[in-house]
């Protein structure tokens, strides 16, 4: 990388986006363009960040075409271009399959799939021209697997993986390096910050409901895990830091142990097995769906065929 590179990064605000951002104001000289939601750009002062001659504050909504475009328009106009983007921007929705309608999936899919993607369309004439830049995009251990309860969540970082393993093939003859970051469970409390679907929310409250269990189960697991974690962002940040100084960095880099776990039980273990043990893993599977197993027989009738 050159010393003054420009590095784009989305979600830069808060959790892992704002601890990268600090790490390459403390560790290079690079010059830094840090986004967020303009309600979320004063999180920027209070941890010490002030726009300056390497510092740009953008506000943008990755939702947005033309806040998308105005940003690298504005990175263009003066710096030339993006040289780093990093897709760190994302959120998660806790949700069954049978409680997410079309419009939490369309939300999730938006901004964790079709927003860095439309990003990386954006950056990479300019990457292109130089034959030099770095994609590096922040997906999960949920890209590689699915739980119970984040279906549209996995769904939408098995998708965002799936387009960067064929970015990765598209670009290196412009020398232009991709690489997905894959973090497991990380200390933090941003598990607080899962949305939920009208129904997956009524269900944690209904205990008779169908899927109760499910969420009253998962929640507490996920943030036990959490908070078990030795991962923090600011390791995980010197992870991308380290992607982006590499001449030649992989696809994949698995941020955290348990990320580095699953990859090696999906590799060596028959696909059976590996989905039975995790079922079985599963919190408080016993509890799961109707009180009494198995189906109601059809008793048959004289004159049934």
């Amino acid at each position: 990388m050159a010393v003054d590179d420009v590095v784009f990064i989305t979600g830069a605000s808060t959790g892992l986006g704002l601890a990268l951002a600090q790490l390459l104001l403390r560790k290079t000289e690079h010059r830094l363009v840090l986004t967020a939601r303009e309600t979320s750009l004063p999180r920027f002062a209070e941890a010490g960040i002030d726009a300056s001659d390497r510092v740009m504050l953008l506000a943008l909504d990755v939702r947005g075409m033309k806040a998308r475009e105005e940003a690298v328009a504005a990175v263009a106009k003066r710096w030339g271009g993006v040289d780093v983007l990093v897709n760190n921007a994302g959120i998660a929705y806790r949700s069954v399959v049978e409680h997410a309608h079309e419009e939490d999936r369309l939300e999730q899919l938006d901004i964790n799939f079709r927003s860095p993607m439309e990003l990386v369309r954006l950056v990479l004439p300019y990457m292109r021209h130089q034959r030099y830049g770095r994609i590096i995009t922040v997906s999960s251990v949920g890209g590689m697997m699915a739980m119970p309860t984040m279906a549209i969540y996995s769904a939408s970082k098995f998708a965002v993986e799936a387009a960067t393993e064929s970015l990765w093939y598209e670009v290196r003859p412009w020398k232009i390096r991709v690489s997905l970051i894959e973090p497991g469970f990380i200390h933090s409390g941003s598990f607080r910050n899962t949305r939920w679907t009208p129904k997956s929310n009524a269900s944690i409250v209904e205990e008779e409901e169908a899927y109760h269990e499910h969420y009253a189960s998962m929640g507490p697991f996920i943030a036990r895990m959490m908070g078990l974690s030795f991962a923090t962002h600011e390791r995980v940040a010197k992870k991308i830091l380290r992607t982006m100084r590499r001449n030649d960095p992989p696809l994949r880099v698995q941020a955290t142990i348990d990320a580095h776990a699953f990859t090696i039980m999906r590799r060596i273990l028959p696909r059976w097995l590996y989905h039975r043990l995790l079922y079985s893993s599963l919190p408080q599977i016993r509890k799961w769906g109707p009180s009494r197993p198995g189906r109601k027989k059809r008793t048959r009738k004289k004159g049934d065929s």
